[in-house]
């Protein structure tokens, strides 16, 4: 009879069995906690009441996807005014004008989107990743 090697967690693997107050594993949760934007953010953020991890990850997804949409509708409103305005002038200009904030918006987009996937991953993995500027606020949050 023989034993079989012992199996290795890779450095990036979850921790297994550590669960939070909702039941799931810690890192289960807080994967869950960006995947319908910053709705499932607030349920968990809401009903978690012992994991730290749990509680950041989902303010970090309400904050995130908070930033990402308030920052749309002020690109869209800039795009429209702008656009109206520039139009009078010279259509062209506000055709370019319009594409050039569409384009920002765009670039938001896609960021946003880099972020929301490197925190479900970060967040699976168990880890407290930061992004940029929200991230601060989100530890401070979790917190209380």
């Amino acid at each position: 009879m023989q034993n079989d090697p012992p199996v290795q967690a890779s450095p990036a693997s979850p921790v297994p069995g550590t669960k939070s107050s909702t039941g799931l594993d810690e890192n289960v949760a807080a994967l869950l906690s960006y995947v319908a934007t910053w709705v499932t953010g607030l349920v968990f953020f809401l009903i978690e009441k012992n994991s730290r991890l749990v509680r950041f990850h989902a303010m970090q997804s309400i904050l995130l996807f908070g930033v990402f949409f308030v920052g749309e509708i002020a690109i869209w409103i800039v795009s429209f005014i702008l656009a109206i305005i520039l139009g009078y002038i010279s259509g062209i200009l506000g055709t370019i004008a319009w594409a050039l904030l569409s384009l920002v918006g765009f670039i938001l987009f896609i960021a946003a989107v880099i972020g929301w996937i490197m925190c479900m991953v970060k967040a699976y993995q168990g880890q407290y990743f930061k992004l940029p500027f929200i991230g601060n606020f989100a530890e401070k949050f979790s917190q209380k």
